[in-house]
């Protein structure tokens, strides 16, 4: 089986921002797209699963943020004294 790449009209790379330097790509797998400019290179797989699950974070955390026992919370007011006019 041949590969046959084809350019994306229109496409602009996202690492070196040239327009119409992308072309794509499949196997059996994967769709492939790669800019013949820069060494950009991206794939997908055809059946839409992901490569690796997704990478922990705090934002995609399923617990809440651990607060020490004892631990009070700081309360900021302003500053009056800066802000008073002397005539």
């Amino acid at each position: 089986m041949s590969i046959v790449k084809r350019f994306i009209a229109g496409a602009v790379c996202p690492r070196c921002g040239e327009m119409d330097c992308i072309r794509t790509f499949r196997d059996d797998e994967r769709e492939y797209k790669e800019c013949v400019r820069c060494d950009y290179e991206d794939s997908m797989r055809l059946d839409g699963t992901p490569d690796i699950e997704e990478l922990e974070t705090r934002v995609n955390r399923d617990t809440g943020p651990q607060i020490e026992e004892g631990a009070q919370p700081l309360l900021f007011t302003e500053n009056l004294g800066s802000a008073r006019k002397d005539h």
